[in-house]
């Protein structure tokens, strides 16, 4: 596994409301960071490289996730904690309808917390790739 590209999909850590009673006990922004670097670093470790898009909540999904996509060819699009909490499922239906319709070809792939997102991925990888704008 070497030269592939994903990109993770999730919310901001700061931007994540940990008053949620759906969130996982001691979840925190710091928790949720390390993660995601965790994530980064294991993906570099097996020579693939990760793209984070991290949603701040302050408007729709769509236009973040279009600029990311047009950025560069993924292989593989993991979107993480979004669909866990039940008032997030709006939000969750944007972005799955923002990854489909800018990057139709790509897998998608769901994590349950940052740092298995290398594993997540790796259940389809290399089954599609999606080029700049399309």
């Amino acid at each position: 596994m070497s030269g592939r590209h994903v990109l993770i999909i999730g919310i901001a850590p700061n931007a994540v409301d940990f008053s949620d009673p759906d969130l996982p006990p001691g979840a925190d922004a710091d928790t949720i960071a390390a993660g995601l670097h965790e994530a980064q670093r294991l993906f570099a470790e097996q020579g693939d490289a990760c793209d984070l898009c991290l949603l701040d909540l302050k408007g729709p999904p769509e236009a973040p996730i279009a600029a990311q996509l047009a950025s560069r060819p993924y292989d593989c699009i993991v979107i993480g904690g979004i669909r866990i909490p039940k008032a997030n499922l709006e939000l969750f239906e944007a972005v799955v309808n923002a990854v489909h319709r800018h990057a139709p070809v790509v897998p998608i792939a769901f994590n349950t917390a940052p740092a298995n997102s290398v594993e997540a991925a790796g259940r389809w990888m290399g089954q599609g790739r999606v080029t700049p704008g399309g």
